[in-house]
C-alpha cells in the first residue's frame, strides 16, 4: 500500500481534478450500491472543492455526507466544521444530501461520544469517499500529535468515533476538545483522498511519508494505506 501523488502547478487545476475524481466515485457508488457515503473535512483548503461539488449534477438525495472530525463547539460558533460544511457544500444541488454531524447537546465530547457513535453507525462499514486534509503539525482529521486519546483512536477496533484532547498550539487554537473518526474507520474507506496546498505542508507530507512514528506525525498512518494525494503550491 502506498500514496499516489497528483501534483499541480496551481490550485484551480487541483480543485477541478479533485472535484472530477470525487464526482466519479460518488456516481459509481450510487450506480453499484444505490447510495454513496462521503466523509468530509473542515479547514480552508477544501472550500473551493466543496463549492464546485455542490454544483455537480449528482443524485445528491442518495448521498450521505458526514464529518471526519469536529471541535466541541455549537453550530453557531465560527469554528464549527458542521457550519462550514453547511455553508460550502450543502448548497445548490448538494442541499439534497443527508448530513451526519458530530456535535451533540452534551456538555463534553466524552458525554457525547455514545450518541456520536450511534449516529455514525448509520454509515456503511466502508465509506465510499474520505476527503482528508493535513495540518502543518502532521495531524489529519482530529488525530493530533500526542493528543490525549490519540493512541485509542489509532487502534480502536470497531469504534468509529473517538474523543481527542489536543495539545494546544497555533494549529489547534483554543479549541482542543475534539471528536474524530478513528484511524480504523478512516482506513476502511473505499477511497481516501488527501488534499494538501502550499510548500510548508508539502515538506510535512514528505517527512510523514518517511516516518513510522504515528504518535508524532499521525498523518503518516494514513499514508501507510492506499491514498491519493493531491498537492498544489
Amino acid at each position: 500500500m502506498a500514496a499516489v501523488e497528483y501534483c499541480f502547478d496551481e490550485r484551480q487545476s487541483l480543485v477541478t481534478a479533485v472535484v472530477d475524481h470525487i464526482s466519479e466515485l460518488l456516481n459509481k457508488a450510487i450506480t453499484e450500491r444505490g447510495s454513496a457515503s462521503f466523509l468530509v473535512s473542515g479547514g480552508s483548503s477544501p472550500q473551493a472543492v466543496y463549492e464546485a461539488l455542490a454544483e455537480r449534477q449528482l443524485d445528491w438525495s442518495k448521498v450521505v455526507v458526514a464529518l471526519v472530525d469536529e471541535r466541541w463547539v455549537t453550530q453557531e460558533h465560527a469554528a464549527s466544521n458542521e457550519a462550514f460544511i453547511r455553508r460550502s457544500l450543502l448548497q445548490s444541488r448538494a442541499a439534497a444530501a443527508r448530513f451526519i454531524g458530530m456535535k451533540t447537546a452534551a456538555h463534553s465530547a466524552e458525554a457525547g461520544l455514545q450518541d456520536c457513535e450511534t449516529r455514525f453507525a448509520a454509515l456503511p462499514p466502508k465509506a465510499d469517499v474520505c476527503l482528508l486534509g493535513m495540518g502543518s503539525d502532521g495531524h489529519t482529521a482530529s488525530l493530533f500529535p500526542y493528543g490525549a486519546g490519540l493512541a485509542h483512536a489509532m487502534s480502536s477496533g470497531d469504534a468509529r468515533c473517538a474523543v481527542i484532547h489536543a495539545q494546544q498550539s497555533e494549529v489547534t487554537g483554543a479549541h482542543t476538545e475534539r471528536m474524530s473518526l478513528t484511524l480504523p474507520y478512516l482506513s476502511a474507506a473505499r477511497q481516501r483522498i488527501l488534499l494538501i496546498t502550499g510548500s510548508e505542508k508539502y515538506a510535512v507530507y514528505c517527512a510523514a511519508k518517511a516516518s513510522s512514528d504515528f504518535m508524532s506525525i499521525p498523518v503518516s498512518a494514513v499514508l501507510n494505506t492506499d491514498v491519493d494525494v493531491y498537492w498544489a503550491p
